[in-house]
């Protein structure tokens, strides 16, 4: 390529890049010993004959005229311009074809520009910085040093003599060793040659001592001392020598060379490029066996690699990662080219991904990642550890594997012509298609059938390829604040069902069985020859006929001018959240119908229930499939009933009619009507003696199931009313502060936004809290009451914050303890969000320890507040005689039907309260169960008893037994335990039991999801992954061992990856099974842990059982972490949580969660340390346990390397300081070395200059061009990589970022790391990483619990869990499943029969 064109490559930055490579279309005469180099864009290179010839002429030349051969230094300086490249010409021998006048390009020698503050000058051919104290000048050669030519004909190279013959008969370049080796460019800097410099053509040259190809020994002896051979055409790297160390080698004009030791003032550079591809080697055997790592993991193992021994520096950081980041992606790219086309390249790894944007590195720069692609030797087979082919019963695998292919082609037939292939502007897209793959060689350009329709394997696009698993993968965990969403109307889409009416023939059969005014009730009907009868389903044409039937069950036909019916709806499968993956044949009960004109009726359809089998527990895993129904198009069955703003599927509710209402009943309209009677307040028992003109008191009232009584308290929403003491609003403080020195804080200008992640400056305040004074109904003028407005009139109790103290006062008191007050409000019952216990601690029989602990609701109260004169004094008498009567204890739970029900649960509230039932532990399986979180929180809920654990990851398998003495903990892979007991082994080959059918009554986990965790449609690759993953183990386990309680703990997006399908799939499988079910997303933070962490969990009951539903938010937490509904093909759901975002308790801070906590520093490796202190608040004594323990473990924290430990040094303690806040200057690291400045050198398009006028560009690319290698930097406070890419990427808010004190924690990760996805883990005040115990405490793990393995073990343990708190939240509401059941038990016969005539 000649220059011309060149220096236009080099202008548009959309050119491809340097099409320079050396290859046989060049009519390059030899043949090269090395397949992949980089080269300098030279074109032809000179045969050696032609330069030897020239040998004696080069001496005189370089005496004569200044025109140096060699790029003389002189020469240079005369004219940087033209005449360097004149000497360029000269030195090619004018090989050139073309004549066309060479200009060239002046971009490569930059002239550096003034701006208002002028960086520091470069010199125009190293690039390195002029003023540097690392620029090295070359020392000089020996006075024996050889030229390349003489050299290379020394006889202790024994090569050949200066006959020419010999020389001829060489095919290739000859090849030597190098010892002793320096590199510089003409002026003599050192410099390193892999920073694109000889890609740019620009001149560098290296002496040394040169040793025959056969001598391995790297010291001087034996050598030819040898000097300014070069310049270097190009260099490679031909792979490692068997051990650690690549070898590296060049090519001249004359030869190749391959490199031994560097000369001691070389080395330090050259350590950097051997660090370099030894850390590419780390990362490509790192992801081929950890496809699923994440840039956290990454680092992980880089910190806890050992460098090899030759390489002379002790340890990787991520700032050698970040500062190699653009070799190692190129090498991970070349890497990928050599895979088959069918395998995932690992280029879209998380973690790959990760680093491409925090370091910006440039994807498809083809020719660089060709040049020196380390061969593997071997490609590393793919690792066979991972988790094996899925065990899965019969149904689960007919669900996943038949049913499922005829979806993903068809997905891919819909949506199979749209995919974008290339970026179209890197060099990949830009090169040719190769002719030689298999892709290329079935295209009909190449002969081929045109078929496969793959692109040519050499130009797979790596922007696009990660630009589509970023889409693929991004819903993000820190959200934006949504309008609250109103659920959908109870009316469903499906009510406004349009239908088409038909010309049909109808006639009554008999008689009418019942007149009501102008109705006259018939029980059959005749339509077009068939007779319909009350009971009997039909279906209704939808007036868009592509639309299936609606289908619906008569429930009463009467004349009224009309002949009509009343029809009770089924939904169809599709109409569910399961959409397609539905059942074509099953339909579900809903509450909807509607009056219709029996003209609308299509036909008879036969709709049958299909009860759950007597032996159903017994039933899993078993291979006979039977044919339930026949698919007829008329035939069609249901079990379970359906409710659709829940998504909740569940057996179909017991109602029967009575004898006297047949002909009109309709389940449907109970449903609504005792609904709506639920929702409405109603007053009972009025009191004569208290009448007055004006209001009818009452001593009960009823609000959805719940009755109250004078006495009892009650929860309002924080709006109801106000207290006697303004509030400390919470200082809404601009942090952001005017005067900066811009030029000591040049990145502070990025931090424009007031928000800051964690800050619970947004919470909403808990429920107010009052007790009940007056229940009344005003009177009308008429003197009748006006029952439709229950009105209450209530005491209000003060929680500590309330008072004057403030927030403050809250930290020590107890969560759950108020103040009295006689301020009184009248508030609308209607408002009332529940009910709860107020008790006077001193009239408590028992602790008040052991009283709050006996369920949630209950609050005391040991003063009352006087907001007037701010004073605490005892209580008044009517404050407490109320309790010592006995009344407002219990929850009564009558269903306010009528005044017997009402007093008869009234007078059972009050003796029975206290004995909560005690319900026998469910036998639990915990699956990839980690260190135990799950179980923890069902154990704290009792509820269960895990008897058996599965845990394939040792370290954790071992905390979970060290928590759990009494557990089975299997650590192996579940799939081949799952095969053990279905082919009826008893014990695995450890001899441990394996649980049987009937053992597990619950079970529960968190499978992983890697593989096809992204939001896209599945393809055949993602889908077979999936079809092999934990997840279809896992239902494979509940389809098999039929618990009575199922339990899958994912991330939130696991409710929508793969536009939901994962979710749809996993619901099916249920429903078929037969399990009642439904999904939900929960927020740990509201259930009382400083954490936000939303969590998809879905649940299952066996028929017979009552699903739970999902718990009530205790806490109030940060509104923009709790948008918990989800979108499904356009549908929102929400879970059953009625309270939205209130809770009865203020939320957890950082503060409550670890201020205790001793202060430790950086590294702190000290497993057992003593507190030094008491708890502070009412968090830390709950974690702390009633057992007064005074060792604390795990207080321990990662060894961060000295130039990260020194910017957490750097980062201010107020709230929401991060890496923006660093200041730029020089520091002297703990390691004894100094930091440096992080230069400015470009202008940034975006961001413009500074105050004072200084550049804000870090790279070339801030103004527009192409990254350039050149402009990267290291070792700065201030890390490069961050003002490189912190225009795309919110400008890394967050990173390198402090908890606050009053905040929380953002999502617990398995491995702090400030420049992690998650980099808010500085501590508050001490300048070090969160500790193990602190982010065990972020997750609600007693301080008594254990962890195992080494620091990162025990950070990874923590941070997969699931918080105790949140499962101990969902294991209650279990409980309350079956103690209703159990209570049930006792009045079953009678309901039972009626149930059959229902059906």
């Amino acid at each position: 390529m000649d220059a011309q064109e060149e220096g236009d490559a080099m202008k548009s930055p959309s050119a491809p890049k340097g099409r320079g490579r050396r290859n046989k279309s060049d009519s390059e005469p030899k043949k090269s010993p090395v397949g992949s180099r980089v080269t300098r864009n030279s074109g032809k290179q000179p045969t050696i004959l032609s330069m030897f010839s020239r040998v004696p002429k080069r001496k005189s030349d370089e005496m004569e005229n200044g025109e140096a051969t060699n790029g003389e230094v002189a020469a240079a300086e005369k004219s940087p311009e033209g005449d360097s490249e004149e000497v360029h010409e000269e030195k090619r021998i004018k090989l050139e074809i073309d004549d066309k006048p060479v200009t060239r390009d002046s971009t490569t020698e930059a002239k550096p520009v003034a701006p208002a503050k002028t960086p520091p000058p470069k010199c125009t051919d190293c690039r390195q910085y002029l003023d540097d104290a690392d620029l090295k000048f070359f020392q000089g050669d020996p006075d024996d040093a050889l030229d390349e030519p003489e050299m290379l004909t020394d006889e202790r190279l024994s090569l050949f003599d200066s006959n020419e013959d010999g020389f001829e008969s060489y095919e290739e370049l000859p090849q030597h060793k190098i010892t002793n080796f320096s590199v510089y460019d003409k002026r003599g800097h050192l410099c390193p040659f892999d920073s694109g410099l000889i890609e740019k053509n620009v001149e560098l040259y290296f002496s040394c001592a040169v040793k025959p190809i056969y001598d391995d020994n790297p010291c001087m002896d034996g050598g030819v001392p040898a000097k300014k051979l070069g310049p270097i055409n190009a260099w490679w790297i031909t792979g490692f020598d068997g051990g650690e160390k690549a070898l590296i080698g060049f090519t001249t004009a004359f030869a190749d060379y391959i490199l031994m030791d560097p000369s001691e003032e070389y080395s330090p550079i050259f350590a950097l490029m051997q660090e370099k591809i030894y850390m590419s080697k780390i990362v490509v055997e790192f992801l081929q066996k950890n496809q699923d790592a994440t840039y956290e993991d990454l680092l992980n193992k880089i910190e806890t690699t050992v460098p090899p021994a030759g390489l002379n520096f002790n340890r990787f950081t991520e700032d050698t990662l970040l500062r190699h980041a653009q070799f190692v992606v190129e090498q991970v790219e070349s890497y990928d080219e050599a895979g088959d086309s069918d395998e995932q390249p690992i280029i879209v790894t998380p973690c790959m991904r990760d680093l491409i944007k925090l370091a910006g590195v440039t994807l498809g720069k083809r020719r660089a990642a060709r040049r020196q692609a380390i061969r593997h030797p071997t490609k590393i087979e793919k690792d066979s550890k991972g988790p094996t082919k899925a065990t899965t019963t019969k149904l689960v695998y007919q669900i996943f594997d038949t049913f499922f292919s005829d979806q993903i082609d068809q997905n891919n037939k819909e949506g199979g012509g749209l995919k974008r292939q290339r970026c179209g502007v890197c060099e990949v897209c830009q090169s040719p298609d190769c002719g030689k793959c298999t892709a290329c060689k079935d295209m009909l350009k190449f002969g081929g059938s045109g078929r496969s329709k793959q692109a040519c394997t050499k130009r797979r696009c790596p922007n696009l390829a990660v630009k589509e698993a970023e889409e693929d993968e991004n819903m993000d965990e820190e959200e934006v604040l949504l309008p609250p969403l109103k659920p959908t109307s109870k009316v469903m889409s499906q009510a406004k069902k349009k239908k088409k009416q038909s010309q049909s023939k109808k006639s009554w059969v008999g008689e009418p069985v019942r007149v009501e005014g102008k109705k006259k009730y018939y029980m059959k009907v005749c339509v077009d020859d068939a007779v319909l009868e009350v009971g009997d389903c039909v279906s209704v044409s939808p007036d868009d006929p592509s639309r299936p039937l609606y289908l619906a069950r008569i429930t009463a036909l009467w004349e009224e001018d009309e002949k009509m019916f009343h029809a009770h709806w089924f939904s169809r499968g599709t109409e569910t959240v399961l959409g397609e993956t539905s059942d074509p044949l099953e339909l579900f009960l809903v509450d909807e119908c509607e009056d219709m004109n029996l003209s609308f009726i299509h036909g008879k359809v036969n709709v049958v229930y299909k009860a759950p089998s007597d032996n159903w527990f017994m039933e899993g895993g078993v291979d006979e499939e039977e044919k339930f129904i026949e698919d007829d198009g008329v035939s069609f069955f249901y079990q379970l009933w359906y409710e659709p703003d829940f998504a909740r599927f569940e057996a179909p509710p017991k109602v029967a009619p009575s004898e006297d209402c047949k002909y009109k009943f309709c389940a449907s309209c109970t449903r609504s009507a005792e609904r709506d009677e639920q929702e409405t307040p109603r007053a009972f028992e009025p009191l004569e003696d208290q009448d007055s003109d004006s209001k009818t008191f009452y001593a009960m009232a009823c609000l959805r199931g719940d009755q109250y009584r004078v006495g009892d308290s009650v929860y309002l929403p924080p709006d109801a009313f106000d207290f006697g003491v303004k509030a400390a609003s919470p200082v809404k403080r601009p942090h952001r502060k005017e005067d900066v020195d811009e030029d000591l804080y040049p990145e502070y200008y990025r931090k424009s936004s007031d928000y800051i992640k964690g800050s619970n400056l947004d919470a909403p305040e808990p429920f107010r809290v009052g007790r009940i004074k007056e229940i009344f109904c005003n009177k009308r003028s008429n003197n009748k009451t006006n029952m439709a407005e229950v009105k209450l009139r209530l005491y209000k109790l003060y929680r500590p914050e309330n008072t004057h103290r403030g927030p403050k006062g809250g930290y020590h008191t107890d969560i759950n303890q108020l103040y009295w007050s006689d301020e009184e409000v009248t508030v609308e019952m209607a408002e009332v969000q529940g009910r709860c216990r107020v008790e006077y601690g001193e009239d408590l029989v028992e602790s008040v320890q052991d009283y709050c602990a006996g369920g949630p609701d209950r609050f005391y109260f040991m003063e009352a507040y006087n907001s007037r004169t701010k004073n605490f004094e005892d209580p008044p008498n009517h404050a407490r005689s109320v309790v010592n009567k006995g009344k407002g204890k219990g929850k009564g739970k009558g269903k306010g039907k009528g005044k017997a029900a009402v007093v008869a649960a009234a007078q059972e509230g009050v003796e029975q309260e206290p004995q909560e039932q005690k319900v026998p532990k469910l036998r639990t399986l915990d699956v990839f169960s980690g260190c135990g979180g799950l179980s923890e929180g069902f154990h704290q809920a009792d509820i269960s008893e895990t008897l058996w654990a599965i845990e394939m990851w040792d370290p954790a398998a071992q905390a979970f037994r060290l928590n759990n003495p009494g557990t089975t903990v299997f650590t192996e892979d579940c799939n081949v335990l799952l095969k053990l007991v279905m082919s009826g082994e008893k014990t695995n080959s450890l001899g441990q039991k394996l649980p049987q059918k009937g053992d597990v009554e619950m079970l529960c986990g968190g499978p992983p999801c890697q593989g096809f965790s992204g939001m896209n449609r599945f393809n055949s690759r993602t889908y077979s992954k999936f079809k092999n993953s934990l997840v279809v183990s896992y239902l494979s386990y509940c389809d098999y061992y039929r618990p009575k309680f199922f339990l899958l703990e994912n991330v939130r997006n696991f409710v929508s990856f793969k536009r939901s399908m994962v979710l749809k799939l996993t619901l099916r499988c249920l429903v078929r099974m037969g399990y009642q079910c439904t999904f939900g997303v929960l927020q740990a933070g509201q259930y009382g842990v400083a954490q936000t962490r939303r969590r998809a969990i879905i649940l299952a009951a066996a028929p017979g059982e009552k699903l739970p539903r999902y718990p009530e938010p205790l806490h109030v937490f940060a509104p923009r972490a709790c948008s918990l509904n989800v979108v499904v093909d356009d549908r929102k759901y929400v879970t059953n949580v009625t309270r939205g975002n209130g809770g009865i308790y203020r939320t957890i801070t950082v503060r409550d969660t670890m201020s205790d906590l001793p202060e430790i520093r950086n590294g702190a490796s000290a497993l057992e340390i003593s507190y030094n202190g008491e708890p502070q608040s009412w968090f830390q004594r709950q974690i702390r346990g009633s057992q007064y323990q005074p060792i604390l473990r795990d207080h321990i924290c990662k060894d961060m390397s000295a130039l990260v430990a020194a910017r957490m040094r750097h980062i201010p303690l107020a709230p929401g300081s991060d890496w923006r806040d660093l200041p730029n200057m020089e520091v002297r690291l703990s390691d004894g070395t100094n930091t440096k400045k992080l230069r400015y050198t470009h202008s940034d398009k975006k961001n413009g200059r500074s105050s004072t006028g200084a550049l804000r560009g870090v790279c070339s690319c801030a103004g527009g061009k192409p990254c350039d290698p050149a402009d990267r930097q290291f070792n700065t406070l201030i890390p490069w990589c961050l003002p490189h890419t912190g225009n795309r990427h919110n400008h890394w808010a967050g990173l390198y970022g402090r908890l606050e004190w009053d905040g929380f924690f953002s999502t617990t990760v398995t491995n702090p790391e400030p420049m992690g996805k998650q980099g808010r883990v500085l501590h508050p005040e001490q300048h070090r990483v969160v500790s193990v115990r602190e982010c065990a405490r972020s997750q609600g793990f007693p301080d008594t619990y254990r962890f195992f393995g080494n620091v990162l073990d025990k950070h990874r343990q923590v941070g997969n869990a699931v918080p105790p708190p949140l499962a101990k939240a969902i294991g209650l509401e279990v409980k309350k499943c079956v103690q209703e059941r159990v209570k049930e038990n006792a009045t079953e016969p009678v309901k039972q029969e009626k149930m059959e005539t229902s059906e």
